[in-house]
Order: C-alpha cells, then structure tokens, then sequence
C-alpha cells in the first residue's frame, strides 16, 4: 500500500533536522513564549531547548492532581513546568518519536526534581489508554505530522471528556511559497 502522505519520509526529515541541531553551543531558539518566571523555573539545559513555538502550559490553567500529556516532549521544557504545576498528586506524560529527546526530558525533569513518564511513540499512536488525560498539550508538533487528522483522533481519544487540549503551533497559507519551499526538509521541521 502506497503512502500518499509520505509519512515515513516525513519522519525521516523530522528525525535528522532533531538529530543535527547542535544545540550545546547554539542560544535558545525561542524563549519569547515564556515568562520570564516560568523560564527561570527551568533547569538551564531544558530552557536551552525551548525549540517550540508558545507556552501551551500557561494557558491550560493546569490544576494540582490532573494528568497531563505533553505530546512530542522534545527535551520537556513544557513537561517539567506541567509537573510543577499539577504537583506531586498529578502525572505528566511525555510522548516523542527521538530516543535522544526522551532522555533529555527525562534528564530535565530529574535535574527539575520532578517525576514524569517519557515514552518513545509516535504522536499519531499515543501509548496510552482511553479517556486517560485531563489536559493534552502541544507545542509546535502538530506542523510536523504527516497524518494531523490522525494526531488530533488520538489526542481526543485519550482525553477524558471534561478534558482540554491546548495547541501551540504555526500555520501558513501554502499558496505563498513556492513548491521548493514547501518541500525543503528544513521548512517542514523547522
């Protein structure tokens, strides 16, 4: 069977960009999103990871015992500050398709003393039971799917039905740029 959205390829272009950033020398990406206070509550490697593209935690309005799901954690900037808010009676989960990121949240997050599970999964088949989550949050990883209809069936299918979603990510009229652009690697993952 044919895959007419290029999942794998897509994939593949989001891994390596990931894989090749060298981030131990670069400055944070994008930090404007935060607070200041809410970025100093961070360990200095997770804030030098903020790769995303808002602050989905600090309009979630998350409550002390919720369960929280942090869909592609990255390094877990906004893993930690969704543990920190929802305190030791709740949970955060975080969900990303790199190994390496997985154990930069992890690391983060014990380095934040906070105590969160990170699993290596694709956001468009989440690891989790059914009505699991109270609250699912997102930081510029819904541009990088190949399948968004399948990422959005499944952050609905684990959340509970009083649950929220909060998205944070950027759209573009693809009418605007040229095919060469559009299809450019970096222009998807970045």
């Amino acid at each position: 069977m044919t895959d007419l959205l290029y999942k794998a390829e897509v994939q593949a272009m989001v891994r390596a960009i990931y894989r090749d950033v060298d981030r131990e020398h670069s400055r944070p990406r994008t930090v404007r999103p935060y607070d200041q206070d809410r970025l100093a509550r961070l360990p200095e490697q997770a804030a030098r990871w903020a790769y995303g593209t808002g602050d989905p935690g600090r309009h979630a309005e998350l409550r002390p015992g919720e369960t929280v799901l942090d869909l592609g954690c990255g390094a877990g900037p906004d893993l930690v500050l969704a543990a920190q808010d929802v305190g030791p009676a709740g949970h955060v989960v975080g969900v990303d398709l790199l190994p390496e990121m997985c154990a930069r949240a992890r690391d983060n997050a014990v380095a934040a003393g906070v105590d969160v599970t990170v699993a290596l999964a694709e956001v468009e088949a989440l690891p989790l039971r059914d009505a699991s989550v109270d609250v699912v949050l997102s930081n510029g990883v819904v541009s990088l799917s190949a399948r968004k209809a399948r990422l959005l069936h499944e952050a609905r299918r684990v959340l509970r039905d009083s649950g929220r979603v909060v998205l944070a990510d950027m759209t573009l009229d693809e009418e605007d740029l040229p095919t060469e652009v559009l299809l450019h690697p970096s222009a998807w993952a970045g």
